[in-house]
């Protein structure tokens, strides 16, 4: 476990790029269908059960939400998508922000791909997959609440995925995870750190 992704602290949400931090250091981004869990991922990886905010209703993440880890280090929560209770208006607005983001962050080092383990691989989780492949970024990818299906129920989606995934040519690493249970956190914590500080080939 490293600590020092238990100090992260909120910097500002904002609903286009002129408002986010200086566009400097390393970012990495989390991204997922609405309801994934990736607000919960940041809380359970930063120990604060309160960081990033988390609701029952898909799409409480309207827009891009930076979080501190260090001077040269952020975190950065991006709207959910897919099924959100939300117009179609905003949810174009939504997807706009997140292309912008996406396309023209220098500081994005990775993404953190977040998906229900229940139901990976989704139309929304493969765009994204192919433009990390199509960008050459990192990808990282948590199949969360774990806890809701039997170790090897879980471990059986998780072999799944891999397959599906093998022949995409790129930087993509894979694991089970659970914030309820607080399962596979060590692992993501090992992951952030080779993200955040690439060892030199």
């Amino acid at each position: 476990m490293n600590p020092v992704y238990h100090q992260a602290k909120f910097i500002n949400s904002s609903p286009h790029l002129n408002d986010t931090p200086e566009d400097q250091g390393r970012e990495v981004a989390f991204a997922g269908r609405s309801n994934a869990g990736k607000s919960s991922a940041i809380n359970a990886l930063t120990r604060q059960n309160a960081l990033a905010r988390t609701s029952k209703t898909p799409g409480r993440t309207q827009m891009l939400n930076f979080f501190e880890i260090n001077a040269r280090q952020r975190f950065v929560d991006l709207p959910g998508y897919g099924y959100a209770k939300v117009p179609v208006a905003v949810k174009k607005k939504w997807h706009e922000l997140m292309e912008t983001y996406l396309t023209s962050r220098k500081s994005l080092c990775a993404i953190i791909l977040v998906m229900d383990v229940r139901n990976p691989l989704t139309e929304f989780d493969w765009q994204m997959v192919e433009w990390c492949r199509h960008t050459g970024l990192p990808l990282h990818i948590l199949l969360t609440k774990a806890d809701k299906l039997t170790y090897g129920a879980a471990k059986n989606t998780l072999l799944q995925v891999q397959r599906e995934l093998k022949d995409i040519n790129f930087p993509l690493t894979i694991q089970l995870f659970s914030a309820l249970k607080k399962t596979g956190i060590d692992e993501v914590h090992h992951a952030l750190d080779l993200l955040f500080n690439p060892v030199e080939q």
